[in-house]
């Protein structure tokens, strides 16, 4: 901890001009406030040297790992079929995959829901055609890409009963900005399903800046009061944690 604390003394504020800006947004209507960012004059190794509530921001995977994202022994590791099914999703929900990459969660999601929708969101308009691909050959007609922004999920308000992100939280270089939007797009007792590498645990063979600790995401989002709902930990090496909008 005092590691931490020395070393924030060499980091500078980040402009808090920027926060204003956020002051006059539909967040402030709903009295959230905007930490704020803080720079560093050097990143890390995996980080972009830009600190939220005191942790680095980790960089973005490309769609060219996209094969990594599919590789077989993730179906061991992340256990995708499990997590889906402990979503306790009805068949009409709507739920946004955010971060949604070549759309591994997505279709599994899409099949809980066939009165229903997946939206699945990410950046980069590559991991979008890649999905796009994917429906056409399986003729998947209940997923539909959405091309977000680093600072907005575009999705509309109230249009969605649940989200989704699975090791991608950690990577998003605006994060209250990010979860702003998903907050505002869930409907009334929506729910967000936030996977992470545990932080917790030095065994699980990750970067550090790529895990996240219970704590540290508890804290993130408490920010919009989203009430902590509880966490699973049935995965080898991710928390899978609920948060709820109180209706």
């Amino acid at each position: 901890m005092t590691q931490y604390f020395s070393r924030l003394n060499a980091i500078s504020f980040f402009s808090f001009s920027v926060a204003l800006c956020f002051l006059a947004s539909s967040a402030l209507a709903q009295d959230i406030v905007h930490p704020g960012y803080e720079v560093a004059p050097e990143r890390r190794t995996t980080g972009i040297g830009k600190f939220y509530m005191g942790r680095e921001i980790s960089f973005v995977m490309g769609h060219q790992a996209a094969q990594w994202l599919n590789r077989p022994s993730r179906i061991q590791e992340e256990m995708p079929d499990q997590v889906v099914a402990n979503m306790g999703l009805a068949a009409d929900d709507v739920v946004a995959d955010i971060g949604a990459g070549s759309g591994y969660f997505s279709f599994r999601i899409a099949a809980l829901v066939p009165e229903g929708k997946v939206l699945s969101v990410d950046i980069q308009p590559e991991m979008l055609q890649l999905i796009e691909e994917q429906k056409m050959r399986n003729r998947v007609e209940n997923v539909d890409g959405v091309l977000g922004e680093i600072d907005d999920p575009n999705l509309p308000a109230e249009s969605i009963d649940a989200a989704i992100m699975v090791d991608a939280y950690h990577e998003f270089s605006h994060p209250f900005e990010m979860i702003n939007g998903i907050y505002q797009a869930l409907r009334p007792g929506g729910r967000i399903f936030l996977l992470e590498y545990r932080g917790e645990d030095p065994s699980v063979p990750i970067r550090p800046l790529h895990k996240m600790t219970e704590e540290q995401v508890v804290k993130e989002m408490s920010v919009f009061g989203l009430e902590w709902t509880e966490t699973l930990d049935f995965l080898p090496w991710q928390h899978m944690m609920i948060f709820t909008k109180r209706g």
